[in-house]
């Protein structure tokens, strides 16, 4: 009896922390909310969202308004790394269809592959720079810049989730409707899952090419 009566108030003092702790979390993000509520667009986004506003762009009610997406999108934007390279990518995607989420659908995934275009781009230069360096033969060479050339699938599929930066949608004189969206994912990771697909691919071909770019540190 003692026993059982121990056991209870313990799990009465237990479920009140508990409770404390939701309420402490639920107060801080509330604001943190309020805190960007409040604060202020730069006449950047302004700019931007007029113009948007002017082609007939709308957010979906109850979404953020577009001067905040856009303030948003351009923080993200001017980040930098401590090498002073852009700290994220930034893929955009349009499409339309007769539903708001298909077209939606579609757009995200146009704008993945936007992101895996540019980081291929990257991945292409930032390779010749490395056969420079350290002297590779030219079939080696070949067969390294020839799998990045084809990796834009494998590097779209590598891609885990973004960050959704700006999502707006307008109506066409047909009646579809048109969705525009933007997204940002971290360039060092992005980098790393697709310097990661390729050397499994190299490996899956039978291409020890995959061993000296590891040696050289592209990884």
């Amino acid at each position: 009896m003692v026993k059982t009566k121990f056991i209870t108030i313990l799990m009465a003092i237990v479920f009140a922390f508990s409770g404390t702790c939701v309420t402490v979390n639920a107060q801080q993000i509330s604001e943190q909310a309020k805190k960007a509520a409040k604060a202020k667009v730069t006449k950047e986004a302004k700019k931007e969202a007029k113009r948007l506003k002017k082609e007939g762009w709308n957010v979906t009610p109850g979404g953020i308004p577009i001067e905040r997406q856009l303030d948003r999108a351009f923080g993200l934007q001017y980040e930098i790394t401590d090498d002073n390279l852009p700290k994220y990518i930034i893929g955009t995607g349009m499409s339309v269809a007769e539903a708001y989420d298909a077209a939606k659908m579609q757009a995200t995934e146009i704008a993945k592959q936007d992101l895996a275009a540019k980081t291929q781009s990257e991945l292409t230069s930032e390779i010749k720079s490395t056969v420079a360096n350290n002297q590779l033969s030219p079939d080696e060479a070949a067969s390294v810049v020839e799998v990045i050339n084809a990796s834009r699938s494998l590097i779209t599929q590598s891609i885990g989730r973004v960050i959704t930066i700006t999502e707006v949608y307008r109506y066409k004189e047909n009646k579809n409707v048109e969705v525009l969206i933007r997204v940002a994912y971290d360039s060092e990771n992005i980098k790393k899952a697709a310097k990661q697909a390729i050397r499994n691919d190299l490996r899956k071909r039978g291409n020890e090419m995959h061993k000296k770019l590891e040696e050289y540190g592209w990884n």
